[in-house]
């Protein structure tokens, strides 16, 4: 087992759920007062954040966003 899913679920709810779920992004998440609030901002975001609560963040390797099914956005980090 590479990543205890459970800790995986918990780390995506808070940064998913509590932060961005049924907010307004550019009002209600400060990381989006300065940067635009695109599809792709929002991965590179979700990225970030994740990555923050991880104990060995190097276990994440992408997140990927279906915003329709020929509008999908993958971030890998820098």
């Amino acid at each position: 087992m590479v990543m205890n899913i459970s800790e995986l679920k918990e780390h995506m709810h808070k940064v998913l759920m509590d932060r961005l779920d049924h907010k307004n992004l550019d009002k209600d998440v400060p990381y989006f007062k300065n940067v635009v609030s695109t599809t792709e901002n929002l991965a590179v975001y979700i990225f970030d954040e994740i990555k923050k609560l991880m104990r060995d963040p190097l276990l994440l390797h992408k997140v990927k966003i279906w915003e329709t099914e020929k509008n999908i956005v993958t971030y890998s980090g820098e």
